[in-house]
């Protein structure tokens, strides 16, 4: 399929693929940013209207805003959403799907979904397909799409894959080499930042060009806020990191954490914060300024990696670059300084393939020299005592979002001589108004075998289980565990034959608490955003409200205390301010004067300091 065309119109191009494929559209799609939004939008409207074609999407990491239709959500994030999320559309099949109107023409599959968005809609559940993010390449090959849409960067006449040539780049270079046959359509958008590279491409390559004059707005996540047990868990990865060694983060307040304690430590700050932590000392004593610097080699390019960049820690180049990575997503502010970027700087960040940087095979001599003492770090949601990691998927086997590359890195750090995988977590969580231990003696389905145990952080510390018995990985886990939980694992450990019945939690263990971490870490008055806030001040006090709120709901005692809370006393400017924000000043009828009266209480409860 060839001969490059250049339409003036989505509807356009929609039609001539629809005539091109024969109205049997095989799409594959890219994920997160990368998707061409207004082209996707006007095939998948045509598909729907025309019976007899049929469209399947193959993809993952379908971006949509938050659901504002009503409650706090809508009070705080519609009247901000242009600026919080940018003027991203919907996209059309989505919004089917998330509608129960997806015709029956039309099938979506994803192999990665954006985290919590699909949860209780049974067609994304069942149309889920698990793969580790090198492996869906070959899944996608397989399949056999007829046609790829792709968000395209220009400049000066070039063009580029941008954000990204993830999987893309390998697909068009099997279609030079005649393994895959498909058209490429292509939608230029202003705002993406030009990479060359691996990610660029001649025009002949484009099919079908779409170059609007009007572009929307780029997909923007906000940043979130970082709390003492992120900053606490980015304190303990630093020490991990050595000098000319090579770094993977993810995005989110974990990722901006390691990215801000990583830049204190650069700048002689850290040290000291960190030998006043009161928790159990470990064998892990990185510090100092970074005199060599840091290699960046990760899937996804996040904000995180880019402040290290521009604060001159991520500076080693390895394979032609400072930083090898396979998409991105993130802020406003991030895509702007990225274009903003002098040339010459903006080519040491190379955008590449996942085949690239989350796998050791083809190049392996130079990736392997390449990515020395290597951190890969990634989230999870739930750590067995036992080592086993929950990143993805619910004890009742929904899915929250995907595996991603997360085994793919772990695996790395096993094949790559002294690398170590770090899997970071929060060691409780609140739900109903009940307190929850993310580490768990036992979970149904885990995203990386406990053969594969090897550094967990929570904000308690670090377990280092690499080569460890089971009972030593018990051990060090509980003793990263919430002192309220660590017991109960320690009884259940034994009751498994785990751990011996006379083991007892050393006493130096036991102080394990929300409020012996902020004893350690209020004093030093660490940023609640390290790198610049989406929000402005007065919503950055209504989100810890808005988090005690929802940790509250269906906690009656949890309410009831919130209750109490706002009907004592009067609110002073700040919180009349929050409650105007809100459009709860002047609360009519029963539901708003209730939910007011709760969001005085929640402005007004400190978290939980057990």
């Amino acid at each position: 399929m060839s001969s490059e065309t250049t339409g003036t119109t989505a509807e356009g191009i929609a039609a001539e693929i629809l005539e091109r494929t024969g109205g049997d559209v095989r799409l594959g799609l890219p994920l997160g940013l990368g998707k061409a939004v207004r082209l996707v939008n006007a095939l998948t409207e045509l598909v729907a209207r025309t019976p007899d074609a049929r469209l399947s999407i193959l993809t993952a990491l379908t971006l949509s805003r938050p659901d504002m239709s009503q409650g706090m959500a809508k009070r705080l994030l519609a009247p901000a959403a242009d600026r919080l999320f940018g003027t991203y559309p919907d996209l059309t099949y989505a919004k089917m799907q998330r509608e129960g109107r997806l015709p029956p023409n039309i099938e979506v599959s994803e192999f990665f979904m954006q985290a919590g968005s699909w949860l209780g809609n049974a067609h994304a559940q069942q149309s889920y397909m698990a793969a580790n993010y090198t492996h869906a390449r070959d899944m996608l090959i397989r399949w056999r799409p007829n046609v790829v849409l792709e968000l395209l960067a220009e400049e000066e006449g070039r063009w580029s894959l941008s954000c990204n040539p993830d999987i893309t780049a390998d697909l068009l270079r099997f279609r030079d080499e005649g393994r895959m046959d498909f058209l490429l359509a292509g939608e230029r958008h202003r705002d993406l930042p030009f990479f060359g590279g691996a990610a660029e491409l001649p025009r002949d390559r484009i099919d079908l060009l779409l170059d609007d004059p009007d572009p929307y707005g780029l997909f923007q996540v906000p940043k979130r806020p970082v709390g003492p047990a992120e900053h606490a868990i980015g304190l303990h990865v630093a020490r991990l990191v050595e000098d000319g060694g090579t770094l993977q983060i993810g995005i989110g307040a974990i990722g901006d954490a390691i990215a801000h304690a990583l830049i204190l430590r650069h700048e002689g700050r850290a040290a000291a914060i960190q030998r006043d932590s009161p928790f159990p000392p470990d064998d892990f004593r990185e510090e100092g300024a970074f005199a060599e610097g840091l290699y960046g080699v990760t899937e996804m390019l996040v904000d995180g990696l880019l402040q290290l960049f521009e604060a001159g820690i991520l500076r080693r180049e390895a394979m032609g670059a400072a930083i090898h990575a396979g998409f991105f997503v993130d802020c406003g502010d991030f895509y702007q300084r990225l274009r903003a970027l002098p040339r010459a700087e903006r080519e040491k960040i190379a955008m590449v393939p996942v085949s690239f940087t989350n796998a050791l095979y083809g190049q392996e001599d130079e990736k392997r020299q390449a990515r020395r003492k290597a951190r890969f770090v990634n989230a999870a949601m739930k750590a067995t005592c036992l080592g086993g990691i929950v990143s993805d998927v619910t004890s009742a086997g929904r899915e929250v979002s995907g595996v991603g590359g997360q085994f793919n890195f772990v695996e790395q750090a096993f094949a790559l001589e002294d690398a170590r995988a770090v899997l970071t977590l929060n060691a409780t969580r609140t739900s109903g108004g009940k307190v929850q231990s993310n580490i768990v003696w036992e979970h149904p389905h885990e995203t990386v075998p406990r053969q594969y145990r090897d550094v967990v952080v929570t904000e308690y510390g670090i377990a280092d289980l690499r080569g460890k018995t089971d009972a030593q990985a018990v051990a060090a886990m509980i003793a990263i565990a919430d002192s309220r939980f660590q017991e109960g694992l320690a009884e259940q450990a034994k009751a498994a034959g785990k751990l011996p019945r006379e083991y007892e939690i050393p006493a130096g263990q036991r102080a394990n608490t929300p409020r012996m971490l902020r004893r350690w870490l209020d004093p030093h008055a660490l940023p609640e955003f390290p790198f610049g806030a989406d929000f402005d001040a007065t919503e950055r006090r209504i989100l810890p409200a808005l988090a005690r709120l929802k940790m509250a709901s269906g906690g009656t005692m949890a309410m009831a205390r919130l209750l109490a809370a706002g009907m004592s006393g009067r609110g002073d400017a700040d919180e009349d301010a929050c409650l105007d924000r809100m459009g709860l000043e002047r609360p009519r009828g029963a539901r708003e004067r209730l939910e007011a009266i709760l969001l005085r209480g929640a402005l007004r409860t400190r978290d939980e300091t057990s």
